[in-house]
């Protein structure tokens, strides 16, 4: 009974726990770096702000906190939950714990949009503009060939189809890169796709927030019929649910958030993977709960993962190094702890 009791304990205080997570790691996240400040000095400069009135810190720290580190910050949370979400509810739709956001292509897609605008010496905002369109419209290729080609198992379809059309397009990121000036594009091309969030601007905030807002709130309003959708296709559908539109709807909403996320800050592996299962280990699979849980502990996952990433060495660390570092012993523990079916 206490081990009962307790399971029940840490399911119903699993979203707290996470939230407490995101606190802290914004805390660290504000405070170290090459220019050290106080978490009395974030406190008075987000008061401040909050206020109208001006903070009573130095003007070096006001800057650091809110030109440098603030929207870092922000959009480390933003990136970070609108993955974990995307692979909450890929893995539901799918009814499989090994997928991940790039399943159907998205990001293979905003991959290819991104070394094409390098390539073309566009700035950063159309570069960012294609790789969000990239994405979109990968998995729409996917999701069209899916269609064209159903048979009786439309997920598997899907699944191979993204397999093929996102091998197509990893074949145009490498012929861009062959093409690419080896002094000036080939590095930027090849930084970008190891993610980093170094050069975020307030300005970038927006278009980022816009779709991720949008994406997750969809999802989180569908939360009752991801959970009926994660029964086989015949059984949802004697309960009535529509299972087409509902899966093009999943689809459509964390492709959007993955876009988004991905023409922000790169290519960033494993936090959609792993994430959603330490929150289903958290609060268990309903999504009404799985949802908010896996996108505050994807948030502050990714806010440590990239404090780390500016911190750690005297260069800055590509993301999705960091990820696949953190990520690989974090899921094989998942995995030895794993004692039944993650469902």
């Amino acid at each position: 009974m206490s081990g009962v009791a307790g399971a029940r304990a840490i399911r119903l205080g699993g979203p707290w726990l996470a939230l407490l997570a995101l606190v802290l790691a914004a805390a660290l996240a504000f405070g170290v770096g090459r220019y050290p400040v106080s978490l009395l000095d974030v406190a008075r400069v987000l008061a401040g702000r909050l206020t109208g009135h001006a903070p009573d810190v130095a003007p070096a720290v006001e800057a650091v906190v809110l030109q440098i580190r603030g929207p870092r910050i922000a959009a480390a949370i933003l990136v970070g939950a609108a993955l974990a979400v995307a692979g909450t509810a890929f893995q539901g739709l799918f009814r499989n714990p090994l997928v991940s956001p790039d399943i159907l292509g998205a990001s293979s897609g905003a991959a290819l949009g991104a070394v094409a605008g390098i390539w073309l010496s566009l700035g950063m905002l159309a570069i960012q503009g294609l790789a969000f369109a990239g994405g979109l419209l990968a998995v729409a290729c996917v999701y069209g060939l899916g269609a064209a080609l159903s048979g009786r198992d439309p997920v598997l379809v899907l699944v191979l189809a993204g397999i093929v059309i996102g091998s197509l397009l990893g074949a145009g990121v490498g012929l861009i890169k062959y093409l690419a000036d080896p002094y000036n594009q080939l590095p930027a091309m090849t930084f970008w796709l190891l993610g980093s969030l170094s050069g975020t601007h307030p300005a970038d905030l927006l278009p980022l927030a816009g779709p991720v807002i949008l994406g997750t709130g969809l999802l989180l309003l569908l939360r009752w019929r991801l959970d009926v959708l994660s029964l086989p296709d015949e059984e949802a559908r004697s309960l009535g649910l529509a299972t087409g539109p509902l899966r093009v709807a999943v689809v459509a909403a964390a492709t959007l958030v993955t876009a988004a996320s991905v023409a922000t800050a790169g290519i960033v592996g494993w936090v959609g993977l792993v994430v959603p299962h330490l929150a289903r280990f958290l609060v268990g699979p309903g999504f009404g709960r799985l949802i908010p849980t896996a996108a505050l502990l994807g948030a502050g996952t990714l806010l440590t993962i990239d404090t780390l990433a500016r911190t750690v060495a005297p260069v800055e660390v590509p993301l999705g190094i960091l990820t696949a570092f953190v990520g690989t012993p974090v899921f094989l523990w998942l995995l030895a702890r794993a004692e039944r079916d993650w469902s």
